[in-house]
């Protein structure tokens, strides 16, 4: 099996890529990801490759572990004086480390973000197909960084473009990156989903 940390220098190359492409304007789009724009997500992508567990105990335990304090905190330190300055330092930014390097945590967190990313310019990527199943799979047996498990809980979630399937309950169908999207709380990903428990998650993700 491929290690998620080799997994995740294909992903962040990829990216990378993309970013380079982008307008002026591009960079100012509103992700998927709250009130964050595309350079502010690049920015935390970049801020999270360079804290090891330590160091994120350390800001956590800083922001009175307030997430969101930590997060936003870490963002602006990472972020350069302009876009491509932000661009060259997260290119030169390695894999997510946290909360080990190998874990399946990091290379979910870059490939939701880099959806978040991608999905409001109309951009195209999928995933690596060994990287994407190990995520959904992390997704749906544990609450780590999102509520991905309680969240689906009760549900059957089956994709149609790749062996997976987990759950009991209502069925959530659809393509595998839409279903690691919806499991980690974005709206914008159930419109690719059908399924008497698509209306269940929709409810979940209003509250």
């Amino acid at each position: 099996m491929t290690r998620p940390s080799q997994i995740q220098v294909r992903e962040h190359a990829a990216l990378v890529d993309d970013l380079r492409t982008l307008t002026p304007e591009q960079w100012r789009t509103t992700s998927l990801c709250g009130d964050w724009d595309v350079e502010d997500v690049v920015a935390h992508l970049g801020a999270a490759s360079g804290l090891t567990f330590w160091g994120w105990l350390r800001s956590i335990a800083g922001a009175r572990f307030d997430a969101d304090l930590h997060n936003q905190r870490r963002l602006e330190e990472f972020r350069g004086d302009a876009y491509p300055e932000t661009l060259e330092r997260y290119a030169a930014a390695g894999p997510i480390a946290l909360p080990r390097k190998e874990s399946v945590a990091g290379l979910g967190e870059l490939i939701v973000h880099s959806e978040d990313i991608r999905r409001p310019l109309g951009l195209k990527h999928q995933p690596d197909a060994e990287g994407l199943l190990l995520v959904a799979t992390f997704f749906a047996s544990k609450d780590f960084a999102v509520n991905s498990r309680s969240l689906v809980k009760g549900l059957r979630l089956t994709a149609t473009d790749a062996e997976f399937r987990t759950g009991d309950g209502p069925v959530a169908n659809g393509p595998l990156l839409s279903l690691v999207m919806a499991m980690a709380g974005r709206r914008a990903a159930l419109q690719d989903l059908d399924g008497d428990g698509v209306s269940v998650l929709s409810e979940r993700l209003a509250v």
